[in-house]
């Protein structure tokens, strides 16, 4: 289905004015016809105005209002024949329908908020409560909206389990195809995002991990969840912009807003992180502790400050590991005797 803009139909002010005009004639003839009129004859003017009153009004029914950046689809006796965009006051066919399966559809996203006709009291047994009239309206909003679905439990490409939630922005750019190419726009959007967002993290690790291939090309890399979100927020945007396409619907965005393991492997998750650190940590302690103990080994036989046979020298080094290496400060002990 394309796309056809109406743009020829701003004249609604004008055409109320003639419709009002048209109804206040009909009344005078309807009058008119009644004054001449008698018991026996009554005037051929009374049935004429009987008739334009009972037509007049129905022109009012193509007067059509619509705010910045919203849309109607109308259809004519199930036909499509047009779209209007654009603020203004429209007059169009009075026969023609609005059009749109989604507008009762509302979602967890920004634009989605129900239209209140009337707010009025009811007292009831001494009792005040506010009753609101809401409306559905059939118009179709073109503004940039943001979609943030509920949070997802997905097992990465290791089988981990994790949560996961984005948050999408999109808007419509096709009102025909959104309306007759999809039975329910929004839903079909939701329902995409959440099938794009399983498709896309199956296929990284939540960590970096060895030997896996994120990229398709054969070859190992680091791509993960937690540190390659760019990049995995821009393949969520194009997995979804390439399933809604018949739509009608275009993905400017696409950001993680929650990223976490499951509640039932997050502890240990946990405890292996901090594991893996406090290995990082010793590793680099005692790098820097043998680098230190070569260097003063070095120092000690360039100057020839004191000669060491091998059995002192591995005293020494043990002696230096255990102090450089130890979590807590060592207790210095002071030989007054002789070594040998």
């Amino acid at each position: 289905m394309k796309e056809k803009i109406l743009t020829t139909k701003k004249n609604g002010m004008a055409m109320m004015l003639l419709t009002i005009l048209l109804i206040i004639a009909s009344f005078a003839v309807l009058i008119y016809g009644a004054i001449l009129s008698d018991d026996i004859a009554p005037s051929p003017l009374l049935f004429v105005g009987l008739v334009l009153v009972c037509i007049t009004w129905i022109p009012l029914l193509g007067l059509k209002i619509l705010k910045p950046q919203e849309a109607l689809v109308l259809t004519l006796f199930g036909k499509y024949v047009g779209t209007i965009k654009g603020d203004g006051f429209y007059w169009v066919n009075p026969f023609c329908t609005g059009f749109n399966p989604a507008a009762k559809t509302k979602l967890n996203q920004s634009g989605d908020v129900m239209q209140a006709a009337s707010l009025f009291s009811v007292t009831e047994n001494g009792g005040t409560s506010n009753v609101t009239i809401t409306t559905e309206s059939n118009k179709i909003s073109l503004k940039v909206m943001t979609l943030n679905n509920s949070r997802q439990k997905i097992n990465d490409c290791l089988g981990n389990p994790v949560e996961i939630g984005i948050a999408v922005i999109w808007r419509v750019v096709d009102t025909a195809a959104a309306v007759f190419n999809v039975d329910n726009y929004k839903e079909f959007l939701s329902l995409q995002c959440d099938s794009a967002l399983r498709n896309v993290v199956r296929i990284y690790p939540y960590d970096v991990a060895p030997g896996v291939d994120t990229t398709g090309d054969g070859i190992a890399d680091e791509g993960s969840l937690r540190g390659s979100s760019e990049v995995v927020a821009a393949r969520i945007r194009d997995e979804i912009q390439s399933r809604v396409n018949e739509a009608g619907i275009e993905i400017i965005e696409a950001r993680i807003t929650y990223l976490a393991y499951a509640p039932e492997i997050a502890a240990v998750m946990l405890q292996r992180q901090q594991a893996s650190a406090i290995i990082d940590a010793r590793r680099m302690i005692v790098d820097g502790a043998v680098g230190m103990v070569e260097m003063a080994l070095e120092r000690l036989a360039e100057n020839d400050t004191v000669k060491l046979d091998e059995e002192r020298k591995a005293a020494m080094v043990s002696n230096l590991l255990v102090v450089l290496c130890g979590n807590k400060d060592a207790q210095p002990v002071v030989n007054s005797g002789s070594i040998y």
